[in-house]
């Protein structure tokens, strides 16, 4: 039977697929789109049940199968941080749109989450460099509690990577190197930027920045470095057919070797 919220006529029936009348018998779906104004008895303008009903179709469309390259374990690295290079780089011949863009999440102190996407700098033994504004929301975060995790995905390959580790400041030396690198105009933007403060307007922020254009050389501001976060595991998952992912997570053990253990999807 239908559910109970979507009296189906006739004359509805005629309007919809037989597939979205499927969809929206399922209680499941009833569910979801139960807050929408109409379904509250607000008044809707001519055609909005309808709408409601095809916004939870469309997001059934987008349902995809994966068919990725299998995760085999023989196949992998024993070290972490070169299976991440192997599939780093396959995503830069893949030609994925800005394959250095990770999630970090931190923690705020009052335990919620917090997660913004930032760009990968610097890859080394140590680990994942990204620069940002030390006086920010995540700069204040990192300086309470210094547990983050970073997340990749390249949907071409349909593969993600999760890292979890500490994070420390780089060296001074280090940072001032790659803000001599930058833009002009960027570190400009660095300088002038009070990050996660309220602002007044993009005027007063681009006003700002011309204020400090001398035409000299710019400094790196003591507010503005870099983050390395150093992995203490590592969880690779590759999308398979049917929602049968693969996924492998590596732990380091004791005298820093790493152990591959393969997860339930």
């Amino acid at each position: 039977m239908p559910h109970p919220i979507f009296p189906f006529t006739p004359q509805t029936k005629q309007l919809l697929s037989k597939k979205l009348v499927a969809a929206l018998s399922n209680p499941a779906v009833g569910d979801q789109i139960v807050n929408i104004p109409y379904l509250r008895g607000q008044s809707p303008r001519p055609g909005r049940r309808f709408e409601a009903y095809t916004r939870a179709m469309a997001f059934d469309e987008l349902r995809k199968d994966y068919s990725g390259v299998p995760l085999v374990e023989g196949q992998c690295a024993s070290d972490p941080a070169v299976q991440f290079q192997h599939w780093f780089d396959g995503a830069m011949r893949a030609k994925v749109l800005l394959p250095n863009a990770m999630t970090l999440a931190t923690v705020d102190t009052d335990g919620f989450p917090q997660a913004r996407i930032v760009l990968l700098k610097e890859l080394d033994d140590e680990g994942f460099v990204f620069f940002t504004n030390y006086q920010s929301r995540k700069g204040d975060e990192l300086a309470a509690n210094n547990k983050a995790s970073l997340m990749f995905w390249w949907e071409m390959q349909a593969r993600q990577v999760r890292i979890l580790g500490e994070i420390h400041k780089v060296s001074e030396a280090e940072s001032d190197a790659y803000f001599a690198s930058r833009p002009r105009e960027s570190n400009l933007a660095a300088m002038a930027s009070d990050q996660s403060r309220p602002l007044e307007s993009r005027e007063a922020l681009e006003a700002r920045m011309r204020s400090m254009d001398t035409g000299g050389e710019l400094q790196r501001p003591a507010n503005w470095g870099g983050y390395r976060l150093v992995p203490s595991s590592y969880e690779f998952w590759q999308g398979r057919p049917d929602r049968t992912h693969d996924r492998l997570e590596y732990r380091q053990g004791e005298g820093g070797s790493w152990e591959a253990t393969r997860l339930y999807p």
